[in-house]
């Protein structure tokens, strides 16, 4: 076992601090965070063909989140906008609604489906413009189920796990 030995003036030695010392060195070697962290809200990035980039931060696979974020108003879309009808298992527009400040608050839900980085799509329409629409792409980075938690984006909340069929915990026995 090794012991520290008292501090000297020779070179080599291990010198300690004294107790009012320590006690200013650890004043002053608090973390201080900023109340609104960059990297901990969802990322809403403009694209140069006027559509949005979406980050929603680390994910779980098979589970389920429920993701809101704000878009800037898009002039040549209008007011009046609706989700459009097209299926997506994993992505799903659940409200939008005219922000009082201008612009969307978009809430949908995203199931996680497998591992890696992964991107959905989602189309907003107008519906007094035809043939006019927004395209959102949600990008996400999904971890194995089995890698811990995910500390998750202001806006991203897990709302359940998928079931997924596992044979090894399966109670099924067969016939003998």
């Amino acid at each position: 076992m090794a012991t520290a030995k008292k501090a000297s003036s020779k070179a080599g030695g291990i010198r300690f601090a004294e107790a009012n010392s320590a006690a200013a060195a650890a004043a002053h070697s608090h973390v201080h965070f900023d109340e609104k962290l960059h990297d901990s809200v969802v990322m809403v990035i403009p694209e140069s063909d006027g559509n949005f980039l979406v980050k929603v931060g680390f994910l779980k696979t098979q589970h389920r989140y429920e993701i809101v974020f704000m878009l800037p108003e898009v002039p040549g879309l209008g007011k009046d906008v609706c989700p459009a009808p097209v299926p997506n298992p994993y992505l799903q527009i659940k409200d939008l609604t005219a922000a009082p400040s201008g612009g969307l608050k978009v809430t949908c839900e995203y199931v996680a489906h497998k591992e890696g980085v992964l991107c959905e799509e989602m189309l907003i329409l107008s519906e007094s413009k035809e043939d006019v629409c927004l395209k959102v792409k949600v990008h996400a980075r999904v971890m194995d189920r089995h890698h811990g938690t995910p500390m998750l984006l202001e806006g991203v909340r897990c709302v359940g796990a998928e079931l997924e069929y596992d044979s090894e915990q399966s109670d099924w026995q067969g016939f003998d």
